[in-house]
């Protein structure tokens, strides 16, 4: 469950990040290694995902299915930083969340980010996530874009779970 929770932190953070109508860079096509470790637990969750540049678009389109739960939506670039603020409905909860990205989208990247919930989510009334990605190469033989592994856990494709929930991919 911890995993999943840290994949759905993944991509919410990434459809912030690349939703915007900022130019923002594309994570470069191969095999990502991705560490999410948060305030809740103390050790780092690792996945990987072979991405390709429709991957990277599908989760840009996605975004604005999610917009229309957030009454606030900035994004900007600070330097060589993308800076992200928005205020959503989450769970019946409001969640502030500013997130900072940094680094080269074709060799790794970080993320931190920081939400407070009101009414607290689940018992949690703040959160505070790191991402730290890394490129690895060619996504290995036998993968297709959109595949994620993580430890103990079946491996998932997301483009066929976005044509599940009635998203192309």
């Amino acid at each position: 469950m911890k995993y999943f929770a840290g994949f759905i932190v993944l991509a919410f953070a990434s459809q912030l990040a690349f939703g915007a109508s900022v130019d923002l860079p594309k994570r470069k096509s191969g095999l990502w290694e991705i560490k999410i470790s948060g305030s809740a637990g103390k050790s780092a969750n690792t996945m990987q995902q072979c991405i390709d540049e429709k991957t990277d678009d599908m989760m840009q389109d996605n975004v604005k299915g999610m917009e229309k739960s957030c009454s606030k939506t900035e994004i900007h670039k600070d330097g060589e930083r993308i800076v992200s603020d928005s205020t959503c409905k989450v769970s019946g909860s409001t969640a502030k969340t500013h997130a900072v990205f940094s680094g080269r989208f074709d060799s790794a990247y970080k993320a931190d980010i920081k939400s407070t919930y009101e009414p607290p989510l689940h018992g949690m009334h703040d959160a505070a996530t790191t991402i730290d990605a890394k490129w690895l190469g060619p996504c290995k033989a036998g993968q297709k874009p959109g595949d994620i592994s993580m430890p103990g856990m079946p491996n998932i494709n997301m483009n066929e779970m976005m044509k599940g929930l009635g998203k192309k991919p």
